[in-house]
């Protein structure tokens, strides 16, 4: 009888010690494995809201950034700072990353130092914008390493990234759903697009192209309003009650075009490099993009006049300058 205690006493000890389990529901409707650490590579500004959000769920995290700065936050509520991606790699067994350029997605997925190089991790968890190529590629690179890629881009901006309301865009096998969906609930909505590297690429190009050109044609359309004489703020409020509101009119207009701030928090570069991307995948697939051309050629211009880092709405100070008149109400 003493022995049989003693193995139950044993057993329960093991189960609340070691073996994982279902914390609490969250309030984004996923669900915290208590004690679970997850990595995280590229905590800027889209990754460090939802790094975020992760601690608030209850998981610990270990992280990494080239700006030792963005770090400093997620450190001080309890994350471990790593020295490389290898190291947040041999950390946690499920890592995301948020990071700006395929290239850089490249290399910190499979170059020297990179998460591939870890010795726990077992599913990536890639948040950014790379396109499908590369996401083919580095899903292809981590399968050769006994790793899954969860191509997973987000759209929303820094807004939903911090409030838990972004579209999250899913293709990975649909064995690996039930591991990563209650940790990208925390960030939004989910849509699974399928099992094909790339697909969550594709949908989150197809997006990002409309929001560019919305914000585009919306600019050219106000110029012209404002040069004939009408007042920006009535024009804007007779486009949103009509049919022509969009993305731009009801959102970034009112928030950083008419009070002249230009700060709606997205890179006119990375906006440039989205529509790029989109269009050089249409043109592979054979299908023509006359409208995505134009819209990637005014990114461009604004890019070389504004710089990368400056914000995209900077693409209505364009047409300002060339129709000369300011859109402000």
């Amino acid at each position: 009888m003493l022995e049989e205690c003693a193995d139950v006493a044993l057993f329960v000890l093991f189960v609340t010690l070691v073996v994982p389990k279902v914390n609490r529901a969250c309030p984004s409707g996923g669900y915290v494995m208590e004690g679970q650490l997850l990595g995280f590579v590229g905590v800027g500004r889209m990754g460090g809201p939802m790094a975020s959000r992760l601690l608030d769920a209850g998981y610990s995290l270990c992280v990494f950034d080239t700006n030792a700065e963005a770090m400093a936050p997620l450190v001080a509520r309890g994350a471990r700072a790593a020295a490389s991606p290898a190291d947040v790699g041999s950390a946690a067994t499920i890592v995301l990353m948020s990071l700006p350029t395929p290239n850089i997605v490249q290399a910190v997925a499979l170059g020297d130092g990179g998460l591939s190089q870890g010795s726990a991790v077992r599913t990536v968890i890639d948040l950014s914008t790379s396109g499908p190529g590369m996401s083919t590629i580095v899903a292809k690179g981590l399968s050769e390493r006994g790793m899954t890629l969860v191509d997973s881009p987000v759209s929303g901006g820094m807004a939903g990234a911090k409030a838990g309301t972004l579209a999250v865009m899913i293709s990975c096998p649909k064995s690996t759903l039930p591991d990563i969906e209650p940790i990208l609930k925390n960030f939004g909505r989910l849509f699974f697009t399928g099992e094909k590297p790339g697909l969550a690429q594709t949908a989150k190009l197809a997006n990002n192209l409309l929001a560019a050109a919305a914000l585009v044609v919306s600019s050219e359309a106000m110029a012209m309003g404002v040069k004939a004489g009408l007042d920006a703020k009535v024009l804007l409020d007779i486009i949103n009650a009509g049919s022509g509101r969009n993305s731009a009119t009801q959102d970034k207009f009112p928030r950083s075009i008419l009070p002249g701030t230009f700060d709606f928090g997205f890179a006119t570069g990375l906006s440039y490099k989205d529509v790029r991307l989109c269009v050089d995948e249409a043109e592979s697939m054979g299908v023509p993009m006359v409208v995505g051309a134009a819209v990637r050629q005014m990114l461009a211009v604004t890019q070389a006049k504004y710089g990368a880092a400056s914000d995209f709405t900077c693409v209505a100070k364009v047409l300002e300058e060339w129709a000369g008149v300011e859109i402000r109400g």
